[in-house]
């Protein structure tokens, strides 16, 4: 299954994946905690999180190689949306 990483350095990565987390909870069955955090957007796609005082880390997962990209962008634009009052530089590698 192809993989896609990123790593956001940011002091508020716990803050991030909770509210990302609660913001596809009423969608998908999400699964969280303040420090690590589950999103399968399908049967064969899904996003990891783990936070630390330092950075968020995300793994994004998807069966059909095609749909990485896809999932790239609509998780990098909830993130900007949450995160407004920083700059984050996401890049995700395969």
């Amino acid at each position: 299954m192809p993989v896609s990483t990123s790593t956001v350095a940011t002091e508020h990565a716990s803050k991030y994946l909770q509210q990302l987390c609660k913001h596809w909870s009423h969608k998908f069955t999400v699964e969280f905690t303040a420090k690590s955090g589950r999103v399968p957007f399908s049967d064969t796609a899904e996003v990891t999180f783990s936070a630390d005082h330092a950075a968020l880390y995300m793994r994004l997962s998807a069966a059909d190689p095609a749909q990485i990209e896809r999932y790239e962008n609509v998780v990098a634009d909830h993130l900007k949306r949450f995160a407004f009052r920083e700059e984050l530089h996401i890049t995700w590698n395969a």
